[in-house]
């Protein structure tokens, strides 16, 4: 399978999987629960279908430079708390210089699906990320790389990244956007920043939930 074609049948089945709980309220009149049900199966389909992808396409030039695996993991592990101290500061920064609060809403809206039903938690700490860096750093940073280096696809990644997220905390997610773009290409291999995305959700999913208890 060619970059572009990867790309644009990533990108198209992250739209259908984002936008699949509007059909299953119209077309199956699903209830809320049904729908948190529904859409964490769309949310693994989506995240089976884009490792489908990814086997199926040819390597990209940054993935010719591949780390070995044990330095992959390594980093992604140390990604992890490297993660969560930029959010720290990136969140002082908005609250101090552009007024936004520290919670983020995208946070906690995902905070009540999960309370109303826990299987959510599924789709938004594995699932979730897993087709985010498919998306967002493969599909978009990697493609466009080899042609315009690193800042500029970085860029653009995480600025969609951020706005794909919408809840005004756009310095945030790029800031992640970034570091996960960098930690992507200084591999060659898009498992690490997984690794790090997927502990970063799962910690701070399961510390809002510990502190609304």
């Amino acid at each position: 399978m060619s970059e572009k074609k990867y790309s644009f049948i990533t990108i198209f089945t992250y739209g259908l999987v984002l936008f699949s709980p509007i059909a299953f309220v119209r077309v199956f009149q699903a209830n809320p629960s049904q729908i948190i049900q529904l859409t964490t199966l769309a949310y693994f389909l989506g995240a089976a279908l884009m490792i489908a992808y990814r086997l199926k396409s040819q390597t990209f030039e940054l993935e010719k430079r591949q780390k070995k695996l044990l330095i992959t993991v390594l980093i992604g592990i140390v990604g992890i708390p490297a993660s969560l101290v930029l959010q720290m500061i990136i969140l002082q920064i908005e609250q101090r210089f552009l007024g936004e609060p520290i919670a983020s809403q995208n946070t906690q809206n995902i905070v009540q699906l999960i309370r109303n039903n826990m299987i959510f938690i599924l789709a938004t700490t594995i699932a979730g990320p897993l087709m985010e860096e498919f998306v967002f750093r493969r599909a978009i940073f990697g493609s466009l790389e080899k042609r315009f280096g690193f800042l500029l696809p970085a860029l653009v990644s995480s600025l969609l990244f951020a706005f794909a997220h919408n809840d005004g905390h756009y310095l945030l997610y790029a800031g992640l956007g970034f570091l996960f773009c960098g930690m992507y290409r200084y591999t060659g291999r898009i498992w690490t920043s997984m690794i790090t995305h997927v502990g970063m959700n799962l910690l701070v999913i399961l510390t809002q939930l510990a502190l609304q208890s």
